[in-house]
């Protein structure tokens, strides 16, 4: 499977979100606020066409996909 910009940002996205709301249930509520930034960053990205992951990603040498061009 070949990772371009695209399936990294989804899956960073779903691992903090996920880890966020567990981090939630197990340790303290205000994990949740970290939840909602990564949910605003995404419909912000929406809108933009920009993700600040997005421009570490490109640092690191992750070839661009759809998305992201």
């Amino acid at each position: 499977m070949n990772m371009t910009m695209d399936r990294f940002i989804l899956a960073i996205a779903g691992t903090f979100i996920t880890a966020s709301v567990a981090l939630s249930h197990f340790h303290s509520p205000y994990w949740l606020f970290f939840t909602a930034f990564v949910g605003a960053n995404l419909l912000q990205a929406s809108f933009i066409g920009w993700c600040p992951m997005v421009t570490m990603l490109r640092k690191a040498g992750v070839k661009n996909g759809i998305a992201f061009d």
